[in-house]
């Protein structure tokens, strides 16, 4: 089985049903009658056969399919299934968003800000929007470490 090319992916044309071109190892690309062109990997793990989505070409490339294509393969080697892999890590990344450094404080501003004079409580928002969030704010908070606390305290400092 030879492998696909861009030039052969781009002549493919729709047809009445939904088709499948093959690349090698698991990798294809379905054709639906619309002509969208989606990527497939077809694999199997703990003795089952899986399919999962890769992308819509050409928003992923032939080579990017390949590399998905690869890094899925590693995956099921080491007895993870890919698909799964995928789902967790979209998670994490939403859990992740979720907890910035801005959405933590500003949540646990509005927890204490009621336990404060108003002034102070003005106070300590003013300059969590001026000189933290800008630094910060969209950092997740496992990702700020005692070195980036340390230089944005020496720049409020100055």
């Amino acid at each position: 089985m030879s492998k696909l090319s861009d030039i052969q992916i781009k002549a493919l044309k729709p047809e009445k049903k939904i088709y499948r071109v093959f690349d090698g190892q698991g990798l294809y690309l379905e054709i639906s009658p619309t002509g969208s062109k989606y990527w497939r990997l077809k694999y199997r793990i703990f003795g089952k056969e899986r399919r999962m989505a890769l992308g819509v070409y050409p928003e992923v490339s032939l080579k990017d399919a390949r590399n998905k294509k690869d890094e899925a393969r590693k995956l099921i080697s080491e007895n993870i299934d890919p698909s799964k892999d995928k789902k967790r890590k979209k998670v994490l990344s939403q859990e992740n968003e979720e907890n910035t450094f801005e959405a933590i404080a500003r949540e646990w501003y509005d927890n204490r800000k009621d336990r404060w004079k108003p002034r102070y409580a003005e106070e300590v928002i003013k300059r969590l929007e001026d000189d933290i969030f800008p630094l910060i704010g969209e950092y997740p908070i496992k990702d700020i470490e005692p070195p980036l606390l340390l230089k944005i305290i020496k720049r409020i400092e100055n």
